[in-house]
Formats: C-alpha cells, structure tokens, sequence
C-alpha cells in the first residue's frame, strides 16, 4: 500500500515544473539526512574515510547535500518513468557528443559509474541516439523493480540483463551493435573482483571491464552524467575514449579505472552514491569498517 501510494505521488510531482521539484527533493533530502540514520552512518564513515582533509563540519555539510542530490534524483525519476522522450530531451543535454559519435556502430563500453545522475543519463541516451545494453541488480520491492526496468528500457529497444546471467549476455548483445552502458563501481564481494584503490583505501573492485573490452574488442568511453543546481535539469558528459586499455595488467586497469572515478568524484563530491558500503569487502586480515 504505501509502494503504490510513494508511485502515485511520484506520478503527481512529475507534472510539476523541474525546479519545483527539486526544491521538494532538497527538502526531503534534508529531512532524510536527520530521520535515515543507518545511511548516514554509512555516508559518514566513507566521507571520514575518503576525505580525511575536510573539517568535520565540512564533511556533515557535504554529506547533507549528498542527501539532498539524492532525494532529489529519487524523485526526478518519474520524469523517466511518466515523461515524453522530448521533455526529458530539453532537460537533460548532452556535451562530448563527437567522442560517442566516433566510435558509433563499434563495440563500446560506456563507462557509467554510480553518480546519482546515472539513470537520467543512460535514458537520456537512448532516447535519441541508440539504444543500449546495461546489466542491473533486481530491487527488493518488486513494484519499484518494475517501474526501473520500465525506465531504461522504454525508448530506443534498451536491454537489461541480470547480474546472474554473467558477462556473456553482455558481451553478445554488443556484437549486435548496442553500445554497453557498464555500472562497476560498486562492492560485490570478492569473487570476480581485484583489490585496487580507491582514495587510497584498498577497494574490492569488479574485474569485469579490462575483460569485457579485451573480449568484445570494444572502446572504453567514460559518460558522467552531472546534476544541476536549482532545477537547472542534467548534463551528460562524454569524454575521450581511452588510449591502451586494456593493457597487460588486470590490476593495472582496475586501478586506472578508480582512479579515473575518484578524479571525477572530487570535482562533485556529493553527487557520488556514498550510501553504499563501497569498503565492505576487505583484504585478509584488514579491519572490519562498517557496524
């Protein structure tokens, strides 16, 4: 009951003018940061953690806009759920688009990684320019799990995959054609995963996309989508596809990978998902660091 009543709100916001509708999420977002205190326990300890140099002060500030941005996010989703593919054209624009366009009808891999813009940017992207294969963890509130496979796959013939199913789907719907909008960043246990860093903190990492790209003989273009100010709407951001990679050395490009989503995270700190437990995973003999 209180699923479909969260949707059907969801439903009447969507209508609403975006800096509307951003100002609800901010202010949520604010309430939450007070009322959810399990997140902000995990948010506080990987702001302690990753930025050792900030104030605590600085780092409380910077953890309640997190939690702004992401509320914020949460609800925008209905314009991805409800709106016509030219709204969600005129509020999410596109910058970098010749370095996409280059590699266009080659296999690709996006690299997406967990900002909270994510979502808005991979719907952004099939719905004028292709459609794409991404791989997704099912939700444990079926109804949600729906409405977000509604999302991403709703224009251009998009396909999800389960993480279950492995690589190998993947792999074969990028030899169709459909460019691979790769999520990889966060903290699935060991398996299938190397110990690279991340703000220098030793970070189980999935292996999969030096693999992926060896495999598939794919490009690697990173796609960060930025969320504006004030109900400005969103930014998605191609950059240069990278030059030798995969190299030899698994580790070498897992850590090059971080490194390049750490560069990106400081530029926006609070639009990073710090809610999970990115350092659950530890090397043998290392502290726990989570309650």
């Amino acid at each position: 009951m209180i699923s479909r009543l969260g949707i059907a709100m969801l439903w009447l916001v969507h209508w609403l003018p975006l800096p509307v509708q951003a100002l609800l999420g901010n202010t949520l977002g604010w309430l939450l940061y007070y009322a959810a205190v399990k997140r902000r326990t995990i948010g506080a300890i990987n702001f302690n953690l990753c930025f050792p140099e900030w104030t605590k002060a600085a780092r409380r500030r910077m953890l309640k806009r997190h939690f702004q941005a992401v509320t914020r996010a949460a609800i925008e989703h209905g314009l991805l759920w409800w709106s016509s593919a030219g709204r969600i054209n005129r509020l999410v624009r596109i910058e970098g688009l010749e370095h996409f366009q280059s590699r266009y009808g080659k296999p690709l891999v996006l690299l997406a990684p967990h900002f909270i813009g994510l979502d808005m940017g991979g719907v952004r992207i099939s719905t004028q320019y292709h459609p794409l294969v991404s791989m997704y963890s099912r939700l444990k509130n079926p109804l949600f799990d729906r409405l977000m496979l509604h999302a991403r796959t709703r224009f251009g013939q998009s396909v999800l995959i389960s993480r279950h199913e492995g690589v190998r789907p993947l792999i074969r719907e990028m030899k169709r054609g459909l460019p691979l909008y790769y999520l990889p960043d966060q903290d699935f246990g060991a398996k299938d995963a190397v110990f690279a860093p991340f703000f220098g903190i030793p970070a189980a990492t999935v292996n999969a996309l030096p693999r992926i790209a060896k495999v598939a003989q794919a490009a690697i273009i990173p796609v960060i989508t930025r969320q504006l100010p004030w109900g400005r709407g969103y930014v998605v951001k191609f950059y240069p596809a990278w030059n030798d990679f995969p190299g030899d050395d698994l580790v070498n490009d897992v850590t090059r990978m971080n490194a390049f989503i750490e560069a990106r995270v400081r530029e926006m700190p609070e639009q990073y998902f710090w809610l999970h437990k990115r350092f659950k995973t530890r090397p043998v003999g290392a502290a726990k660091i989570y309650p």
